[in-house]
Protein backbone atom coordinates (compact mmCIF):
# COMPACT_ATOMS: atom_id res chain seq x y z
CA UNK A 1 0.00 0.00 0.00
CA UNK A 2 1.79 3.05 -1.08
CA UNK A 3 1.34 5.73 1.92
CA UNK A 4 0.48 9.65 1.55
CA UNK A 5 4.58 10.49 1.97
CA UNK A 6 5.72 8.11 -0.58
CA UNK A 7 3.16 9.31 -3.02
CA UNK A 8 4.13 12.90 -2.84
CA UNK A 9 7.71 11.69 -3.44
CA UNK A 10 6.99 9.77 -5.78
CA UNK A 11 4.39 12.35 -7.84
CA UNK A 12 5.44 15.77 -9.11
CA UNK A 13 2.71 18.23 -10.03
CA UNK A 14 3.49 20.79 -12.71
CA UNK A 15 1.21 23.91 -12.80
CA UNK A 16 0.03 26.16 -14.72
CA UNK A 17 2.82 29.02 -14.65
CA UNK A 18 2.45 32.89 -15.39
CA UNK A 19 4.04 32.75 -19.21
CA UNK A 20 3.40 36.71 -19.09
CA UNK A 21 3.72 39.52 -17.12
CA UNK A 22 1.18 39.64 -14.34
CA UNK A 23 -1.19 37.29 -16.44
CA UNK A 24 -3.59 35.06 -14.18
CA UNK A 25 -5.15 32.76 -16.59
CA UNK A 26 -4.45 30.87 -19.80
CA UNK A 27 -6.33 28.37 -22.25
CA UNK A 28 -5.18 25.16 -22.50
CA UNK A 29 -5.50 24.67 -26.76
CA UNK A 30 -3.45 21.29 -26.89
CA UNK A 31 -2.19 18.33 -25.26
CA UNK A 32 0.71 16.79 -27.13
CA UNK A 33 0.99 13.72 -24.10
CA UNK A 34 -1.46 11.64 -22.56
CA UNK A 35 -1.54 9.57 -19.57
CA UNK A 36 0.82 6.49 -19.78
CA UNK A 37 3.50 8.72 -22.03
CA UNK A 38 6.83 8.94 -21.13
CA UNK A 39 8.48 12.84 -20.49
CA UNK A 40 12.05 14.33 -20.44
CA UNK A 41 12.99 17.61 -18.98
CA UNK A 42 12.72 20.24 -21.28
CA UNK A 43 9.76 18.50 -23.04
CA UNK A 44 7.05 20.56 -24.56
CA UNK A 45 3.67 18.51 -23.00
CA UNK A 46 0.99 21.35 -24.03
CA UNK A 47 0.19 24.71 -26.08
CA UNK A 48 -1.98 27.15 -24.11
CA UNK A 49 -3.46 30.80 -25.10
CA UNK A 50 -2.78 33.76 -23.04
CA UNK A 51 -4.21 37.05 -23.21
CA UNK A 52 -0.96 37.53 -24.97
CA UNK A 53 0.24 34.67 -26.76
CA UNK A 54 0.16 30.67 -27.54
CA UNK A 55 2.82 29.58 -25.47
CA UNK A 56 4.54 26.06 -25.74
CA UNK A 57 5.06 24.75 -21.87
CA UNK A 58 7.79 22.32 -21.31
CA UNK A 59 8.23 20.09 -18.28
CA UNK A 60 10.67 20.38 -15.96
CA UNK A 61 11.35 16.89 -15.04
CA UNK A 62 11.60 13.09 -15.98
CA UNK A 63 8.65 10.53 -15.40
CA UNK A 64 6.14 8.96 -16.87
CA UNK A 65 2.61 11.17 -17.17
CA UNK A 66 0.15 10.04 -14.73
CA UNK A 67 -3.08 12.25 -14.58
CA UNK A 68 -4.23 15.23 -16.83
CA UNK A 69 -5.92 17.64 -14.78
CA UNK A 70 -7.57 19.86 -17.47
CA UNK A 71 -8.69 19.03 -20.88
CA UNK A 72 -8.46 21.02 -23.74
CA UNK A 73 -10.26 23.92 -24.17
CA UNK A 74 -10.35 24.83 -20.53
CA UNK A 75 -9.32 28.03 -18.91
CA UNK A 76 -6.84 27.55 -16.07
CA UNK A 77 -6.01 29.92 -13.68
CA UNK A 78 -1.86 30.48 -12.91
CA UNK A 79 -0.91 27.90 -10.49
CA UNK A 80 -3.53 25.64 -10.73
CA UNK A 81 -2.04 22.02 -10.78
CA UNK A 82 -2.24 21.14 -14.95
CA UNK A 83 -0.71 17.82 -15.02
CA UNK A 84 1.11 14.72 -12.72
CA UNK A 85 3.78 12.70 -13.39
CA UNK A 86 5.13 10.05 -11.90
CA UNK A 87 8.75 10.40 -11.50
CA UNK A 88 9.88 6.61 -10.18
CA UNK A 89 7.69 4.55 -12.07
CA UNK A 90 7.75 1.23 -11.85
CA UNK A 91 8.27 1.10 -7.80
CA UNK A 92 4.38 -0.04 -7.20
CA UNK A 93 1.10 0.43 -7.79
CA UNK A 94 0.13 4.36 -8.48
CA UNK A 95 -3.12 5.64 -6.97
CA UNK A 96 -5.90 6.11 -9.73
CA UNK A 97 -5.59 9.30 -11.37
CA UNK A 98 -8.63 11.61 -11.61
CA UNK A 99 -8.08 12.18 -15.46
CA UNK A 100 -9.47 15.15 -16.93
CA UNK A 101 -12.24 14.72 -19.18
CA UNK A 102 -10.37 14.99 -22.34
CA UNK A 103 -8.22 12.44 -20.75
CA UNK A 104 -10.42 9.96 -19.96
CA UNK A 105 -9.15 6.24 -19.95
CA UNK A 106 -10.01 5.46 -23.17
CA UNK A 107 -9.92 1.49 -23.54
CA UNK A 108 -7.48 0.80 -26.38
CA UNK A 109 -5.02 -1.58 -26.88
CA UNK A 110 -3.80 -1.23 -30.69
CA UNK A 111 -0.67 0.38 -30.90
CA UNK A 112 -0.45 3.81 -30.86
CA UNK A 113 1.64 6.22 -33.73
CA UNK A 114 4.70 7.14 -32.37
CA UNK A 115 4.37 11.05 -30.62
CA UNK A 116 6.27 14.17 -32.38
CA UNK A 117 9.84 14.57 -31.15
CA UNK A 118 9.90 17.14 -28.26
CA UNK A 119 9.60 20.73 -28.82
CA UNK A 120 11.91 23.01 -28.16
CA UNK A 121 10.37 25.16 -24.74
CA UNK A 122 10.02 29.03 -24.99
CA UNK A 123 9.92 29.30 -21.03
CA UNK A 124 12.75 30.96 -19.49
CA UNK A 125 14.80 28.52 -17.04
CA UNK A 126 13.44 25.46 -18.50
CA UNK A 127 16.28 23.17 -20.60
CA UNK A 128 16.14 21.60 -23.79
CA UNK A 129 16.84 17.72 -24.83
CA UNK A 130 16.24 15.63 -27.69
CA UNK A 131 13.03 13.53 -26.42
CA UNK A 132 10.61 10.92 -27.80
CA UNK A 133 7.16 10.65 -26.62
CA UNK A 134 7.08 6.62 -25.98
CA UNK A 135 3.58 5.18 -25.45
CA UNK A 136 2.99 1.96 -22.79
CA UNK A 137 -0.13 0.17 -23.16
CA UNK A 138 -3.43 1.39 -21.55
CA UNK A 139 -5.36 -0.48 -19.05
CA UNK A 140 -8.67 -0.85 -20.01
CA UNK A 141 -11.82 -3.57 -21.69
CA UNK A 142 -10.56 -5.01 -24.67
CA UNK A 143 -12.47 -3.42 -27.40
CA UNK A 144 -12.19 -4.17 -31.53
CA UNK A 145 -10.71 -1.76 -33.33
CA UNK A 146 -13.64 0.61 -35.43
CA UNK A 147 -14.99 0.42 -31.52
CA UNK A 148 -12.22 1.64 -30.13
CA UNK A 149 -12.06 4.31 -33.15
CA UNK A 150 -15.97 4.98 -32.33
CA UNK A 151 -14.89 6.11 -28.70
CA UNK A 152 -11.91 8.29 -29.67
CA UNK A 153 -13.92 9.88 -32.11
CA UNK A 154 -17.24 10.74 -29.70
CA UNK A 155 -14.26 12.05 -27.06
CA UNK A 156 -13.15 14.39 -29.86
CA UNK A 157 -16.40 15.44 -30.28
CA UNK A 158 -16.52 14.20 -34.24
CA UNK A 159 -17.44 11.31 -36.02
CA UNK A 160 -14.78 10.47 -37.82
CA UNK A 161 -11.66 7.81 -37.48
CA UNK A 162 -8.79 8.86 -35.83
CA UNK A 163 -5.96 10.65 -37.37
CA UNK A 164 -2.92 9.23 -38.54
CA UNK A 165 -0.65 12.52 -37.96
CA UNK A 166 -1.63 15.89 -36.87
CA UNK A 167 -2.79 18.31 -39.13
CA UNK A 168 -1.37 21.38 -40.12
CA UNK A 169 -3.68 24.51 -38.67
CA UNK A 170 -2.89 27.45 -36.63
CA UNK A 171 -3.84 27.52 -33.00
CA UNK A 172 -6.66 29.86 -33.75
CA UNK A 173 -7.74 27.33 -36.18
CA UNK A 174 -7.65 24.45 -34.18
CA UNK A 175 -9.86 26.37 -32.04
CA UNK A 176 -12.39 27.25 -34.31
CA UNK A 177 -12.25 23.50 -34.94
CA UNK A 178 -12.87 22.55 -31.76
CA UNK A 179 -15.99 25.07 -31.42
CA UNK A 180 -17.51 23.40 -34.35
CA UNK A 181 -17.09 19.77 -33.85
CA UNK A 182 -14.95 19.47 -37.24
CA UNK A 183 -12.03 17.08 -37.31
CA UNK A 184 -9.08 18.67 -39.03
CA UNK A 185 -7.94 15.25 -40.07
CA UNK A 186 -11.37 15.14 -42.57
CA UNK A 187 -10.48 18.99 -43.50
CA UNK A 188 -9.16 19.81 -46.89
CA UNK A 189 -6.01 22.38 -46.67
CA UNK A 190 -6.39 25.00 -49.23
CA UNK A 191 -3.28 27.10 -47.47
CA UNK A 192 0.02 26.99 -48.65
CA UNK A 193 1.97 24.28 -47.61
CA UNK A 194 -1.03 21.98 -47.07
CA UNK A 195 -2.24 24.79 -43.91
CA UNK A 196 -5.73 24.00 -43.21
CA UNK A 197 -7.70 27.75 -42.97
CA UNK A 198 -10.30 29.17 -41.16
CA UNK A 199 -12.40 29.07 -44.39
CA UNK A 200 -11.27 25.43 -44.99
CA UNK A 201 -13.10 24.84 -41.38
CA UNK A 202 -16.33 26.81 -42.04
CA UNK A 203 -16.58 24.60 -45.48
CA UNK A 204 -16.22 21.29 -43.48
CA UNK A 205 -18.80 22.25 -41.19
CA UNK A 206 -21.59 23.09 -43.64
CA UNK A 207 -21.94 19.77 -44.89
CA UNK A 208 -21.46 18.37 -41.31
CA UNK A 209 -24.44 20.40 -39.93
CA UNK A 210 -26.57 18.42 -42.38
CA UNK A 211 -25.45 14.55 -41.77
CA UNK A 212 -27.40 12.28 -40.10
CA UNK A 213 -26.06 11.03 -36.86
CA UNK A 214 -23.80 8.10 -36.77
CA UNK A 215 -25.01 4.75 -34.81
CA UNK A 216 -23.88 5.52 -30.89
CA UNK A 217 -20.39 4.24 -30.39
CA UNK A 218 -20.03 2.50 -26.47
CA UNK A 219 -21.00 4.97 -24.05
CA UNK A 220 -17.66 7.10 -22.41
CA UNK A 221 -17.80 8.91 -19.14
CA UNK A 222 -17.79 12.54 -20.63
CA UNK A 223 -19.46 14.04 -23.81
CA UNK A 224 -17.36 16.84 -25.77
CA UNK A 225 -18.87 19.98 -25.00
CA UNK A 226 -21.75 21.34 -27.28
CA UNK A 227 -19.99 23.48 -30.14
CA UNK A 228 -21.20 27.28 -29.91
CA UNK A 229 -22.41 27.60 -33.55
CA UNK A 230 -25.63 26.77 -34.17
CA UNK A 231 -27.11 24.74 -37.23
CA UNK A 232 -27.04 26.45 -40.68
CA UNK A 233 -29.23 29.11 -40.99
CA UNK A 234 -29.43 30.05 -37.74
CA UNK A 235 -29.89 33.86 -37.03
CA UNK A 236 -27.42 34.23 -33.77
CA UNK A 237 -23.81 33.15 -32.81
CA UNK A 238 -22.31 33.31 -29.72
CA UNK A 239 -18.45 33.37 -29.29
CA UNK A 240 -16.96 32.95 -25.17
CA UNK A 241 -14.96 35.76 -24.76
CA UNK A 242 -11.65 34.93 -24.16
CA UNK A 243 -8.08 34.96 -24.75
CA UNK A 244 -6.83 37.89 -26.44
CA UNK A 245 -10.21 39.21 -27.53
CA UNK A 246 -11.11 39.59 -24.14
CA UNK A 247 -7.54 41.38 -22.85
CA UNK A 248 -7.98 43.68 -25.82
CA UNK A 249 -11.69 44.36 -24.36
CA UNK A 250 -10.38 44.89 -21.04
CA UNK A 251 -7.34 47.11 -22.45
CA UNK A 252 -9.53 49.45 -24.83
CA UNK A 253 -11.91 49.80 -22.21
CA UNK A 254 -9.42 50.74 -19.29
CA UNK A 255 -8.10 52.73 -21.47
CA UNK A 256 -10.37 54.91 -23.32
CA UNK A 257 -12.21 55.50 -20.00
CA UNK A 258 -9.10 56.16 -17.90
CA UNK A 259 -6.90 58.16 -20.27
CA UNK A 260 -8.49 61.31 -21.60
CA UNK A 261 -7.42 61.00 -25.85
CA UNK A 262 -6.74 64.02 -27.65
CA UNK A 263 -7.03 62.95 -31.00
CA UNK A 264 -4.86 65.73 -33.90
CA UNK A 265 -4.73 65.19 -37.56
CA UNK A 266 -2.27 66.44 -40.43
CA UNK A 267 -2.48 65.98 -44.19
CA UNK A 268 0.96 65.87 -45.49
CA UNK A 269 2.84 65.73 -49.00
CA UNK A 270 4.92 62.29 -48.87
CA UNK A 271 5.98 62.28 -52.49
CA UNK A 272 9.51 62.93 -51.39
CA UNK A 273 9.44 59.95 -48.78
CA UNK A 274 7.68 57.44 -51.09
CA UNK A 275 11.13 58.35 -53.48
CA UNK A 276 13.62 57.96 -50.63
CA UNK A 277 12.02 54.34 -50.48
CA UNK A 278 12.65 53.86 -53.74
CA UNK A 279 16.37 54.69 -53.54
CA UNK A 280 16.73 52.86 -50.70
CA UNK A 281 15.37 49.50 -51.99
CA UNK A 282 18.52 49.42 -54.35
CA UNK A 283 21.04 50.77 -51.79
CA UNK A 284 23.33 47.70 -50.94
CA UNK A 285 23.57 48.68 -47.44
CA UNK A 286 19.95 47.59 -47.07
CA UNK A 287 20.30 44.94 -49.05
CA UNK A 288 18.32 41.44 -46.88
CA UNK A 289 15.71 44.09 -45.08
CA UNK A 290 12.33 45.07 -46.12
CA UNK A 291 11.91 48.78 -47.19
CA UNK A 292 8.59 49.97 -46.86
CA UNK A 293 6.98 53.61 -45.70
CA UNK A 294 6.70 52.11 -42.23
CA UNK A 295 10.03 51.90 -41.89
CA UNK A 296 10.59 55.89 -42.22
CA UNK A 297 7.50 57.08 -40.25
CA UNK A 298 9.04 54.88 -37.97
CA UNK A 299 12.06 56.57 -37.77
CA UNK A 300 10.05 60.00 -38.23
CA UNK A 301 8.40 59.12 -35.19
CA UNK A 302 11.60 58.24 -32.86
CA UNK A 303 13.04 61.78 -34.38
CA UNK A 304 10.21 63.37 -33.72
CA UNK A 305 10.52 62.31 -29.66
CA UNK A 306 14.10 63.03 -29.44
CA UNK A 307 13.22 66.49 -30.36
CA UNK A 308 10.03 66.30 -28.03
CA UNK A 309 11.12 63.88 -25.16
CA UNK A 310 8.04 65.10 -22.96
CA UNK A 311 6.10 62.59 -25.17
CA UNK A 312 7.81 59.60 -24.19
CA UNK A 313 6.17 59.28 -21.01
CA UNK A 314 3.66 57.13 -18.63
CA UNK A 315 1.26 57.89 -15.93
CA UNK A 316 1.66 56.59 -12.28
CA UNK A 317 -1.92 57.02 -11.22
CA UNK A 318 -0.78 54.93 -7.52
CA UNK A 319 2.29 57.66 -7.13
CA UNK A 320 0.49 60.61 -8.99
CA UNK A 321 4.39 60.90 -10.61
CA UNK A 322 4.62 60.90 -14.54
CA UNK A 323 7.17 58.91 -15.42
CA UNK A 324 9.44 59.91 -18.28
CA UNK A 325 10.84 57.50 -20.46
CA UNK A 326 14.69 57.57 -21.80
CA UNK A 327 14.11 54.97 -23.98
CA UNK A 328 11.63 54.34 -26.85
CA UNK A 329 9.89 51.15 -27.09
CA UNK A 330 8.37 51.20 -30.22
CA UNK A 331 4.99 49.51 -30.66
CA UNK A 332 3.68 48.22 -34.12
CA UNK A 333 0.06 47.35 -34.16
CA UNK A 334 -0.45 43.77 -35.99
CA UNK A 335 -3.83 42.46 -36.89
CA UNK A 336 -3.25 38.35 -36.60
CA UNK A 337 -5.70 35.25 -36.34
CA UNK A 338 -5.49 35.86 -32.83
CA UNK A 339 -6.57 39.14 -33.48
CA UNK A 340 -4.97 42.29 -32.39
CA UNK A 341 -1.31 42.41 -30.82
CA UNK A 342 1.13 45.21 -30.33
CA UNK A 343 4.70 43.61 -30.39
CA UNK A 344 7.28 46.21 -29.81
CA UNK A 345 11.06 46.85 -30.95
CA UNK A 346 13.01 47.52 -27.85
CA UNK A 347 15.25 50.29 -27.40
CA UNK A 348 14.06 51.74 -30.97
CA UNK A 349 15.85 55.26 -30.50
CA UNK A 350 19.29 53.67 -30.38
CA UNK A 351 18.70 51.47 -33.99
CA UNK A 352 20.03 52.48 -37.15
CA UNK A 353 17.91 52.44 -40.31
CA UNK A 354 19.01 49.15 -41.59
CA UNK A 355 18.45 47.63 -38.01
CA UNK A 356 15.24 49.11 -37.45
CA UNK A 357 14.60 47.93 -40.58
CA UNK A 358 15.72 44.42 -39.48
CA UNK A 359 13.74 44.10 -36.58
CA UNK A 360 10.32 45.98 -37.94
CA UNK A 361 10.78 42.60 -40.25
CA UNK A 362 11.38 40.22 -37.99
CA UNK A 363 8.60 41.90 -35.34
CA UNK A 364 6.30 41.63 -38.53
CA UNK A 365 6.99 38.11 -39.58
CA UNK A 366 7.08 36.85 -36.04
CA UNK A 367 3.42 38.07 -35.85
CA UNK A 368 2.03 36.33 -39.07
CA UNK A 369 3.32 33.15 -37.90
CA UNK A 370 1.44 33.26 -34.60
CA UNK A 371 4.67 33.42 -32.81
CA UNK A 372 4.85 36.18 -30.51
CA UNK A 373 5.71 35.88 -27.77
CA UNK A 374 4.42 37.71 -24.18
CA UNK A 375 7.94 39.63 -23.59
CA UNK A 376 7.91 41.56 -27.02
CA UNK A 377 4.60 43.01 -26.39
CA UNK A 378 5.40 44.18 -22.97
CA UNK A 379 6.84 47.47 -21.65
CA UNK A 380 5.68 49.48 -25.13
CA UNK A 381 6.14 53.12 -24.74
CA UNK A 382 4.92 54.68 -28.33
CA UNK A 383 3.07 53.03 -30.73
CA UNK A 384 2.07 53.32 -34.43
CA UNK A 385 -0.85 51.87 -36.02
CA UNK A 386 -0.94 51.49 -39.84
CA UNK A 387 -4.07 51.39 -40.70
CA UNK A 388 -3.52 52.87 -44.49
CA UNK A 389 -3.15 48.89 -45.43
CA UNK A 390 -6.84 48.44 -45.47
CA UNK A 391 -6.96 51.29 -47.60
CA UNK A 392 -8.57 53.94 -44.77
CA UNK A 393 -7.75 57.07 -44.94
CA UNK A 394 -7.18 57.43 -40.91
CA UNK A 395 -8.53 57.40 -37.90
CA UNK A 396 -8.84 58.15 -34.10
CA UNK A 397 -6.64 55.41 -32.63
CA UNK A 398 -7.35 54.17 -28.89
CA UNK A 399 -3.70 54.40 -26.72
CA UNK A 400 -2.14 51.09 -25.71
CA UNK A 401 -2.77 51.04 -21.63
CA UNK A 402 0.49 52.68 -20.08
CA UNK A 403 1.54 54.49 -23.30
CA UNK A 404 1.35 58.12 -23.67
CA UNK A 405 0.50 58.65 -27.49
CA UNK A 406 -0.10 56.35 -30.62
CA UNK A 407 -0.18 57.20 -33.99
CA UNK A 408 -2.21 56.05 -37.05
CA UNK A 409 -1.23 56.49 -40.23
CA UNK A 410 -3.47 56.49 -43.42
CA UNK A 411 -3.61 55.19 -46.74
CA UNK A 412 -1.16 56.82 -49.46
CA UNK A 413 -2.89 57.94 -52.33
CA UNK A 414 -2.16 59.90 -55.29
CA UNK A 415 -4.43 63.50 -55.00
CA UNK A 416 -4.14 66.81 -56.90
CA UNK A 417 -2.02 69.12 -53.99
CA UNK A 418 -0.74 72.52 -54.50
CA UNK A 419 3.43 72.27 -55.02
CA UNK A 420 5.71 74.97 -56.15
CA UNK A 421 2.48 77.23 -56.97
CA UNK A 422 0.55 74.71 -59.40
CA UNK A 423 -1.82 71.93 -58.81
CA UNK A 424 -0.23 68.53 -59.45
CA UNK A 425 -0.91 64.65 -58.46
CA UNK A 426 0.98 63.79 -55.41
CA UNK A 427 1.39 61.18 -52.93
CA UNK A 428 -0.64 62.10 -49.88
CA UNK A 429 -1.53 60.87 -46.58
CA UNK A 430 -3.61 61.71 -43.31
CA UNK A 431 -1.96 61.10 -39.48
CA UNK A 432 -3.31 61.11 -36.66
CA UNK A 433 -1.97 61.21 -33.63
CA UNK A 434 -3.71 60.18 -29.97
CA UNK A 435 -2.40 61.53 -26.83
CA UNK A 436 -2.75 61.66 -23.06
CA UNK A 437 -4.37 64.88 -22.21
CA UNK A 438 -2.86 64.46 -18.48
CA UNK A 439 0.51 64.55 -19.19
CA UNK A 440 0.55 65.49 -22.82
CA UNK A 441 -0.54 69.05 -23.70
CA UNK A 442 -1.97 70.28 -27.11
CA UNK A 443 0.68 72.11 -27.64
CA UNK A 444 2.97 69.03 -27.10
CA UNK A 445 0.89 66.79 -28.88
CA UNK A 446 0.71 69.30 -32.00
CA UNK A 447 4.44 69.71 -32.17
CA UNK A 448 5.09 65.98 -31.96
CA UNK A 449 2.38 65.31 -34.73
CA UNK A 450 3.93 68.25 -36.84
CA UNK A 451 7.46 66.93 -36.67
CA UNK A 452 6.22 63.91 -38.03
CA UNK A 453 4.63 65.50 -41.11
CA UNK A 454 7.70 67.81 -41.59
CA UNK A 455 10.11 65.22 -42.05
CA UNK A 456 7.43 63.21 -44.22
CA UNK A 457 7.37 65.91 -46.58
CA UNK A 458 11.01 66.49 -46.09
CA UNK A 459 12.94 63.52 -45.57
CA UNK A 460 16.32 65.39 -45.26
CA UNK A 461 15.11 66.59 -41.87
CA UNK A 462 15.81 62.69 -40.75
CA UNK A 463 19.76 64.37 -41.25
CA UNK A 464 18.98 67.91 -40.04
CA UNK A 465 17.12 66.64 -36.87
CA UNK A 466 18.53 63.69 -36.05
Amino acid sequence: MTTMTETSARFREFKMPDVGEGLTEAEILKWFVQPGDTVTDGQVVCEVETAKAAVELPIPFDGVVHELRFPEGTTVDVGEVIIAVDVAPGSGDAPAAETAPAAVQQPVTEAEPEAPKARKPVLVGYGVSESSTKRRARKGVEVPGPAAAAIQAEINGHGAGVPESRPLAKPPVRKLARDLGIDLATVTPTGEGGVITREDVHAAAVPAAAEVPAPSAPAVAVQAPAAPAAAVGARETRIPVKGVRKAIAQAMVGSAFTAPHVTEFVTVDVTRTMKLVAELKEDKDMAGVRVNPLLIIAKALLVAIRRNPEVNAAWDEAAQEIVQKHYVNLGIAAATPRGLIVPNIKDAHAKTLPQLAASLGELVSTAREGKTSPAAMAGGTVTITNVGVFGVDTGTPILNPGESAILAVGAIKLQPWVHKGKVKPRQVTTLALSFDHRLVDGELGSKVLADVAAILEQPKRLITWA
